[in-house]
């Protein structure tokens, strides 16, 4: 296997050579041009998958497609990636794919061994129902909100991420903040107030407990249950306990601008800007926009792009200018058109017929772990559908 600091420089290499022609191209037809790729790509990705599985991620040096099942926190992205290409481009054969992986993770519903539940059937049946009206998937929705409160824990007024073990005695993660959004849509659409309730309490905890004076987030907080108090401020996925993992602040950004959308609550909102300052302005975030896989990685420039964290901030950056001041969110949009129109270059979107089927190219799992390293990953394919379309939503109404 070549080495990553190799592959950073290939990779830094290759940026330099250009874009191609995505540069040339109106954000429309840029746009256009993707979801038509998307199409294709998820087509050919569901002719190789076997029929009880997910897809996880594709080593294009490998050429290795990685599944999952669908307990994988991840199990969700892929359906609710083919529901939105489907909502773009009515291909009847994406939605019948997308139904059928439904079908197969619907069990999850009641499924209680970590904090991901957000993730698993929010992204997938929250898109289903919200696209078809099938008052079954809304049953399901409502199913796997009392499954993920059970995690909620009152000693520490937090929902606990992964169960105890030789690592952590009970951590609280900053990506619980995109498991929000699950529990505030049954409490909003007829569920119980209980809910709402346990997701603004998280939110709160986290402003209060979860960030540094820079706004940037800590990964992993460690709780002692029994004791009721905070035991550290670490990382799992990130370079080192103090540094500004990326997609762990992408995550952070995403959940309080949807926090604030599903609350009105303008601490959320506050937080969002703050969060998007700490980025926008960090010293290390590159003129493309892409970021390094943390803010404070070793051999920055040469360090690794994460490609699912520039897409999860592009969309939470779209949503997030429509509730910012005027200026602000001229700001937040150029961004995001940054963001999306350098995701689509040669150098992170894949060609037709390659990548396993995935479109995104170059985004990093858990670098310390050695885990899905500089790889294609469903939630980096799932969250760039969403921003071509809150981009193209957003434009339609100026």
């Amino acid at each position: 296997m070549q080495s990553k600091s190799f592959l950073a420089i290939t990779f830094m290499l290759m940026s330099i050579a250009g874009f191609s022609q995505s540069e040339k191209l109106s954000m429309d037809a840029l746009i256009k041009r993707n979801l038509a790729l998307a199409r294709d790509q998820y087509t050919l990705l569901e002719s190789n998958l076997p029929a009880d599985r997910m897809p996880k991620s594709f080593n294009m040096m490998t050429e290795k497609l990685e599944t999952s099942d669908t307990k994988w926190w991840c199990s969700g992205f892929y359906p609710g990636t083919l529901w939105y290409i489907h909502e773009y481009t009515k291909d009847a054969g994406i939605k019948k794919a997308a139904e059928g992986r439904l079908a197969i993770l619907e069990k999850e519903k009641h499924f209680k061994g970590n904090h991901d539940l957000g993730f698993m059937m929010y992204c997938s049946f929250g898109n289903a129902y919200r696209i078809t009206g099938n008052p079954s998937y809304k049953t399901t929705i409502d199913t796997a909100a009392m499954s993920l409160a059970t995690r909620y824990r009152p000693s520490i007024q937090s929902i606990q991420s992964w169960d105890s073990s030789k690592n952590f005695r009970c951590a609280v993660i900053v990506d619980n903040m995109m498991n929000l959004e699950l529990l505030t849509w049954v409490s909003n659409n007829g569920g119980d107030s209980k809910f709402r309730e346990i997701a603004t309490t998280h939110a709160n905890t986290t402003i209060q407990r979860h960030f540094r004076p820079d706004n940037a987030a800590y990964h992993v907080l460690d709780y002692s249950l029994a004791e009721k108090k905070l035991l550290r401020k670490t990382t799992w996925q990130g370079a080192h306990d103090t540094s500004a993992w990326a997609r762990g602040q992408a995550w952070a950004l995403y959940g309080y601008t949807m926090m604030y959308r599903m609350t009105k609550d303008v601490n959320y909102l506050d937080q969002a800007n703050k969060i998007a300052a700490f980025v926008l302005n960090h010293k290390n975030l590159p003129a493309d926009k892409i970021p390094y896989w943390d803010f404070d990685a070793p051999q920055i420039p040469n360090a690794l792009r994460d490609a699912s964290a520039a897409a999860i901030m592009a969309s939470a950056l779209i949503e997030l200018s429509t509730y910012a001041k005027p200026a602000m969110g001229k700001e937040y949009v150029a961004v995001a058109e940054t963001m999306i129109r350098n995701l689509s270059s040669d150098q992170y979107l894949a060609k037709k017929g390659t990548n396993g089927g995935f479109l995104l190219k170059h985004s990093v799992g858990a670098f310390p772990l050695n885990g899905e390293i500089d790889v294609a990953l469903t939630y980096a394919d799932y969250y760039f559908v969403e921003a071509m379309g809150r981009y193209m939503k957003l434009k339609s109404t100026l």
